[in-house]
């Protein structure tokens, strides 16, 4: 039942929508008390409003609600596509955001439409290690402005925030400790009239309902320049990390989704978000699981998640303005310690060296570029080269016979092992002597592979030997045919 979609089954709609209700409910409401304190947070990461990354929030998961291949998965703005949306932001400003949210939604819609969500099957699991890693990373160092030259009461502040994150979940977790942290740290500040920077201070909450318009950028190929490659990594970025966490939800649930339905899901809710001035955003790993946990199985608990967000925003707006960004800061330090995969660090001299190689460089591009599509993109390339480098050491090239040579040659003949086969053939040794060249256990995959078999006949052929080939299956022919070549 890998890829079939769940609305092909008769009872799709009892199952997706009719679990329990109070369940569903309780379940959503968690969720969104574990997403604003996140949202609130990833909107400065981004560089703009909370408001934007709040109204994001809303429309993705009203929208994915309905639209989205994975029931009970949260998605929301998120940390990943803020990181890649942040210097676009600073450089052009929220409007060219928002004209990128577009096209990356576009760019999605069309992803799952073509149905490449499979793709995510060639990323290999040292690269999704990776991704992870180097998002932990950068989302670190994007809470260091906020102290660096801080004074010592936001230190504090921030140290205090995670004694009560990590603390509290060994004492209870009826409440998410995130939120018990806000509570705590604006309740002290505002009592103990604590110098510290508010959410107030970083720009404005929602006054009531998001509204309907395009962004306000001129539509010329300019523009187009400018969004086309924030939109590519916030497209890429947003598809990695939703079909991610899709397949999280798929082990915990013991249930399939389908990633292609996901894909086209996810570029409807960010064409959406960024119709209505959200900025675009994915799969939340954190809150599904979360949600799952406290017993979301059904899209009501995703639907109820945005829906309760919104209300939560605009009711308690004025307590909201008062939260401190060192509170923010320490949840996105757990965020960034939680994200992080503390086993591949101990794991990195064990696992095979060319997969810590692929997993190392994987972080290192994202870092040094702070594009999460160019360091999956350099560690996917990498993966190939090394796993076509591992297939073609398996192939072999056997010699015998004394009057009638026979080659056996043995495994995957391909662009990266027709060389190697070439150079087995010395025609200076077998100049003259009838060749046998026994394919029966081998496979050529590629125009290079039949290539080099034509240019080893040519040349036994041009140094006297009689040549004869067997054992060539049947997709081997096809490809000799189609060239028109004479290997027999």
């Amino acid at each position: 039942m890998s890829g079939s979609s769940a609305s092909s089954h008769p009872h799709t709609w009892r199952a997706e929508w009719g679990a329990s209700l109070p369940r569903e409910l309780m379940a959503g409401a968690v969720a969104t008390f574990a997403l604003i304190p996140e949202v609130i947070a990833f909107a400065f990461v981004a560089g703009v409003d909370p408001a934007v990354g709040l109204f994001a929030s809303f429309v993705i998961s009203l929208i994915i609600a309905f639209a989205g291949g994975r029931p009970a998965m949260v998605s929301a703005a998120a940390g990943s596509v803020a990181l890649v949306a942040a210097p676009l932001v600073q450089s052009h400003g929220l409007q060219y955001l928002l004209a990128a949210g577009l096209l990356a939604g576009l760019v999605q819609l069309l992803f799952g439409l073509l149905r490449l969500g499979v793709l995510l099957r060639y990323v290999s699991g040292s690269v999704r290690t990776g991704f992870v890693n180097a998002l932990a990373v950068l989302i670190f160092t994007a809470q260091l402005p906020h102290l660096i030259g801080a004074n010592v009461q936001t230190w504090l502040t921030m140290a205090a925030g995670l004694v009560i994150i990590y603390g509290l979940p060994r004492l209870t977790t009826v409440v998410p400790s995130p939120l018990v942290c806000i509570v705590v740290l604006t309740l002290a500040a505002q009592v103990g009239g604590l110098p510290l920077k508010t959410v107030a201070d970083l720009g404005a909450l929602p006054e009531g309902l998001p509204s309907f318009g395009l962004p306000q950028v001129p539509w010329s190929w300019e523009t187009l320049r400018l969004i086309a490659l924030p939109a590519l990594a916030i497209a890429m970025v947003g598809l990695l990390e939703s079909l991610m966490t899709a397949s999280v939800v798929d082990e915990l649930t013991d249930t399939p989704s389908d990633k292609n339905r996901e894909c086209s899901g996810l570029g409807l809710a960010n064409l959406g978000a960024s119709l209505f001035g959200g900025i675009a955003g994915c799969g939340m790993i954190g809150q599904t699981v979360s949600n799952v946990r406290y017993g979301g199985n059904g899209r009501l608990s995703t639907l109820f998640a945005g829906a309760f967000l919104l209300i939560l925003m605009v009711l308690l707006k004025p307590w909201v303005s008062m939260v401190p960004v060192a509170a923010l800061v320490a949840i996105m330090v757990m965020v960034s310690a939680s994200t992080f995969d503390w086993g591949s660090a101990r794991a990195v001299l064990r696992h095979p060296r060319l997969s810590s190689v692929v997993m190392l460089a994987t972080v290192a591009v994202t870092i040094a570029t702070h594009n999460l599509a160019a360091g999956v993109g350099v560690g996917v390339l990498l993966s190939g080269v090394f796993f076509a480098a591992k297939v073609s050491r398996l192939m072999t090239v056997r010699f015998s016979g004394d009057e009638r040579l026979t080659c056996t040659i043995t495994g995957q003949v391909f662009f990266a092992s027709a060389d190697a086969m070439v150079e087995a053939f010395d025609v200076r040794d077998i100049a003259g002597r009838p060749v046998c060249i026994d394919l029966t256990q081998a496979h050529l995959w590629d125009i290079t592979a039949v290539q080099a078999l034509d240019k080893i006949c040519q040349r036994l052929r041009k140094h006297g030997s009689m040549v004869e080939v067997i054992g060539l299956n049947d997709h081997g022919r096809a490809l000799v045919s189609s060239l028109d070549l004479r290997v027999d």
